[in-house]
């Protein structure tokens, strides 16, 4: 037998998934190591080994391949603990990252304190030398100041460098000398430069994006290095490929490369889960609701493909890459419930994480997590959780909560409900935030639930968007991890085209798009042997506005005549898609070219369908909290559902690793393909 096997870090649990080569799916969890990643890597693959009955060497022995999600670099932003980084750029453009882009994240907040830098000004060193915006050179490197940046980093003993200089994008000659200077004279430094990252213009979001890579590369790199040592110690010998914030996955190589592009790795596996699950005929509409111990994340699924995006901010750095277009909120199943600074309930964005978690874990904590509540609450079996493996501790629960109650005049129970609906709004406004907010109505969408803790809340967050329509797949705790296996091997390249004549002619704009691939393909030949495809894009805009759109080219003839009449014909139809009009008699400007280029990794198998059998009755019943007051409602086995078995709400479904209410009203459905699905009463 021969596995694949997908590994997702989150902030409590890590979730390990293995796909057989018939298709069967075994998942198994283990407690998140924050202080290495790499060990509760391990631990959690062999909790899985366990599980298959085999030794860990022998799983490992026969696994083809490895994919994994990590959230080190977004910890590293988080929490403020990524390398000592230095910039070097052109002679007074210094002060670029600072000044960002001259707005304020929050403009009207008067008290809104300037966010600090990601590099000290003391370690922007400027260095004397000038491209134009065409290429032409107007002041030529000069090696003495750069000796000079080069003899203060040293004597700074600094771990990383970002070289950002003006126009790179257009010729990069200047970066890559300063980036040889400094690999010689400093080794062991990790060293990266903003045409290699992001080639394209836009000052602030290229040096910000070099930056970010600087910042967290050395802390990805040298994370990687342990987690393929461990694994090798272990007995494992294949690849091992993590999945970046594109949805794609990249050897271990070009992930500490451009480390940047792991600022959404874990969540990247979640969206790709239902990218996998709208070809199994889940739907092509889809709102991915991936709820875990410390965040909520959030992506839309439209006609069977998630949208990409660019300019995201993690933790306040800008990271211009191409990434999934997710919306994370704090708030999870660790999120803890407080007080505010008006007397009002709050919940989140801080997290009791994997240490010392809720209270219920008896690990320390003593303040009320959502887990917490969702135990007092009664839709929690405190002896199954984890199928038994981990008991929780009600007791602690309920004291926490007494606790949170006394502060606002309420008692353990009534300040446990408050807690759960309050995350139930705050879930719903992300959602919000996805949709509405981008004139998509979340009505004509199904809610694809998944994470340890979306289960317990989809219902209710359904209810509170009007939605009808609620999936929840048996491995929903884990789906994030089966997601990864679920994609193919990923190159984002870009370049910046912009010039006076807005789109170039045919031949041109031909010449662009082969340039790109022929290294695109190079690249991604030097990582496998298999199938490639491309996928071109272009960022455009009207001559006389700032921003430009992304527009897929997928769908233009790229061949004959007319080619570029083409890209202008697609560009005002994407416009028109976004803004509802388009202005065809203004001209049109080619900004960036985009190409993706992808390696089709062997497709998994298909496990097989469940088989439909004789009715399932609840093996027991549960006190539990709903809106009407304390009633009694049966529980069934998530695993032991038929196809077609029908469930009524109000109940409660669980599984060693995933527990789900239905509230009243719903209508509940076992499909053969492995997903729970729920139909909400009509709310009009």
């Amino acid at each position: 037998m021969t596995y694949r096997i997908g590994v997702d870090v989150g902030g409590t649990f890590t979730d390990v998934v293995c796909v057989a080569a018939d298709g069967t799916t075994t998942l198994a969890k283990a407690a998140s190591t924050p202080a290495d990643q790499s060990e509760g890597v391990v631990a959690g693959l062999a909790v899985l080994a366990e599980s298959l009955g085999v030794t860990l060497a022998d799983l490992l022995r026969q696994t083809e391949r490895i994919v994994h999600g990590t959230t080190v670099a977004t910890n590293a932003l988080l929490e403020r603990k990524g390398a000592k980084i230095a910039m070097l750029t052109t002679e007074g453009h210094r002060d670029v990252i600072e000044m960002r882009e001259g707005l304020k994240p929050e403009r009207y907040n008067m008290r809104l304190p300037a966010a600090p830098a990601l590099v000290p000004r003391r370690l922007r060193l400027a260095v004397r030398e000038r491209l134009r915006p065409d290429g032409r050179v107007e002041v030529p490197l000069d090696h003495a100041s750069l000796d000079a940046a080069i003899t203060q980093l040293r004597a700074e003993k600094v771990e990383a460098v970002a070289v950002c200089f003006l126009h790179s994008w257009r010729d990069a000659r200047h970066e890559n000398a300063a980036a040889e200077a400094l690999r010689a004279a400093l080794p062991g430094v990790f060293i990266t430069t903003s045409a290699e990252v992001l080639p394209q213009i836009k000052e602030f979001e290229r040096f910000s994006t070099a930056a970010v890579n600087a910042y967290v590369g050395p802390i990805v790199s040298r994370y990687l290095e342990r987690l393929r040592g461990r694994l090798e110690q272990a007995g494992y010998g294949g690849p091992v490929f993590v999945i970046l914030s594109h949805g794609g996955v990249a050897p271990v190589e070009e992930a500490a490369r451009l480390a940047a592009g792991t600022a959404l790795s874990g969540p990247a596996g979640g969206v790709a889960a239902g990218v996998a699950l709208a070809e199994r005929g889940l739907g092509q509409d889809l709102i991915t609701f991936d709820v875990g111990g410390t965040s909520t994340d959030i992506a839309l699924i439209q006609e069977g493909d998630a949208a990409l995006g660019r300019g995201r901010d993690v933790a306040g750095e800008r990271i211009a890459l191409e990434s999934l277009d997710i919306v994370t909120l704090g708030a999870g199943g660790g999120s803890i419930g407080h007080v505010g600074a008006g007397g009002t309930l709050q919940v989140g964005p801080r997290s009791a994480g994997a240490v010392p978690g809720p209270a219920a874990y008896g690990q320390g904590g003593t303040e009320p997590a959502v887990t917490d509540a969702n135990l007092v609450l009664g839709y929690l079996d405190a002896a199954n959780f984890l199928g038994g493996k981990r008991k929780l501790d009600m007791a602690a629960a309920e004291r926490a909560f007494a606790s949170l109650g006394a502060r606002l005049g309420l008692d353990a129970m009534a300040a446990a409900a408050g807690v759960h609906r309050l995350a139930n709004i705050r879930m719903a406004d992300g959602i919000r935030v996805a949709t509405v907010r981008r004139g998509v109505d979340p009505r004509d969408f199904c809610l694809l639930a998944f994470g340890g803790a979306a289960g317990l809340h989809a219902s209710a967050v359904a209810r509170e968007l009007g939605m009808r329509r609620v999936a929840v797949p048996f491995f929903a705790a884990g789906l994030s991890a089966w997601g990864m296996l679920h994609t193919d091997l990923r190159y984002e390249m870009a370049r910046s085209e912009l010039n006076t004549g807005g789109v170039p002619d045919d031949d041109a704009l031909r010449a662009i798009w082969a340039a790109l691939e022929k290294e695109g393909r190079a690249r991604v030949a030097s990582w496998f042997g298999g199938t490639v495809e491309t996928r071109r894009a272009a960022d455009m805009r009207y001559g006389e506005q700032v921003f430009d759109i992304a527009v897929p080219l997928d769908h233009v003839a790229w061949e004959g005549a007319g080619l570029a009449d083409r890209l202008r014909d697609a560009f005002h139809a994407r416009h028109e898609a976004l803004f509802t009009y388009a202005l065809r008699q203004e001209e049109v400007v080619l900004v960036n070219a985009r190409l993706a280029v992808i390696g089709r990794l062997p497709p998994m198998p298909a496990p097989a369908g469940k088989a439909a059998g004789a009715m399932v009755t609840p093996r027991g019943a549960r006190r539990i909290m709903l809106e009407g007051g304390v009633a009694e409602v049966p529980v069934y086995d998530f695993a032991a559902l038929g196809a077609d078995q029908p469930v009524a709400g109000p109940a409660i479904v669980e599984s060693d690793t995933t527990t789900v209410l239905l509230l009243p009203g719903d209508a509940a459905r076992m499909d053969a393909r492995g997903w729970l699905e729920i139909t909400l009463p009509d709310q009009a």
